[in-house]
């Protein structure tokens, strides 16, 4: 059998193992910076299935929009799953079978990813199958308020949401010149969701961009290509 023959076979069986793998559900592993993909964690990657969010809710958006404010004191409670699941789907959570989401995205792209700092461990929020992976395990807000310019929200809250963003995803489409401003936008957009979606849940949040982007992505040992730019902190408005 000549060497063109052999080939022609090896391709033959390859192709039919691929198709065989398919069909049975199996998928090749994803790339760490691919939109939405669960990430390979130090923990191994305990996932949490989330409650649905809620779509209607008891405050209307005027009312939201008239009552928040920044809030950086909280007293010591922590939030419900059912609390987080919604503050999540607020900031990223999916609202079209297209997979369109809750903030506008330049191109769709969704480079945005998001983390949630408790004190039980750190988890990633994925949009797809809205779930909890946990990323790290034990209480780190200390160590990222001590990165964060020692800002007492951040030690306080129940729960700091991180936003940190895979530039290269739009990059891919918009260029490195034009493709930050797109990111920067899209993160504003989905913290104005946290921020507004909070007051609707009687809780209160502010906005913190002052921190140390090296110490945040060390604190929380986050993907290289997974830039902070927002901390959120949420927890109940001390009196």
């Amino acid at each position: 059998m000549n060497i063109v023959w052999r080939l022609l076979i090896l391709f033959l069986v390859s192709g039919l193992a691929a198709c065989t793998a398919w069909r049975s559900g199996e998928k090749p592993p994803s790339s760490p910076t691919a939109v939405g993909q669960p990430l390979a964690t130090p923990l191994g990657g305990e996932e949490i299935q989330l409650p649905p969010p809620q779509l209607e809710g008891k405050m209307s958006l005027e009312e939201a929009l008239a009552k928040r404010r920044s809030v950086r004191q909280f007293r010591p409670d922590p939030l419900s799953i059912d609390q987080i699941s919604q503050l999540c789907w607020a900031l990223q959570g999916i609202t079209h079978p297209s997979g369109f989401r809750t903030a506008p995205s330049a191109g769709a792209l969704y480079p945005l990813e998001v983390y949630v700092v408790l004190p039980e461990g750190v988890y990633h929020y994925r949009p797809q199958g809205h779930t909890l992976t946990r990323w790290q395990e034990g209480d780190l807000r200390a160590a990222l308020h001590a990165v964060a310019l020692r800002q007492d929200a951040v030690l306080q809250a129940a729960a700091v949401f991180v936003i940190t963003a895979v530039y290269e995803r739009t990059e891919a489409k918009y260029g490195k010149q034009r493709s930050p401003r797109y990111v920067h936008m899209e993160a504003g957009h989905a913290a104005q969701n946290l921020l507004l979606q909070a007051v609707a849940l009687g809780l209160g949040s502010v906005p913190i961009g002052a921190f140390y982007d090296d110490g945040v992505q060390e604190a929380l040992k986050l993907p290289a290509d997974h830039r902070p730019l927002y901390l959120l902190p949420v927890g109940h408005p001390a009196p």
